[in-house]
């Protein structure tokens, strides 16, 4: 059974589409029109109903004047939180019998 806690991706990029469009204080037809796409689809994406293809995402961040970039950062953000990622580290080896594991510096 599927993980339901976790939003769809395509639920935040609609909620961060959404919220700037709301910041820029803007219209869904003036955004759809720009983007090239119907008012009844851009709502549909920003409501987390449709999956936007690339293109149509860039598109609507043209029309926002937001880069494609900013967006996946804002997106990320929202899905992970403001949490640092764990750096997991694989176990090194002790060095070999005969070895101290040293620095060796070797002349140019």
């Amino acid at each position: 059974m599927a993980d339901n806690t976790r939003p769809l991706l395509r639920t935040v990029v609609g909620r961060v589409l959404r919220r700037h469009r709301l910041e820029q204080r803007r219209t869904l037809a003036e955004v759809a029109r720009e983007a090239n796409v119907s008012v009844q689809y851009l709502s549909e994406v920003e409501r987390g109903r449709k999956e936007p293809s690339s293109e149509i995402l860039a598109a609507v961040c043209d029309a926002l004047r937001i880069e494609l970039s900013d967006l996946l950062a804002e997106v990320r953000f929202d899905l992970v939180g403001h949490v640092a990622p764990v750096l997991r580290l694989a176990p090194v080896a002790p060095p070999a019998p005969g070895r101290s594991g040293g620095v060796m510096m070797l002349a140019a």
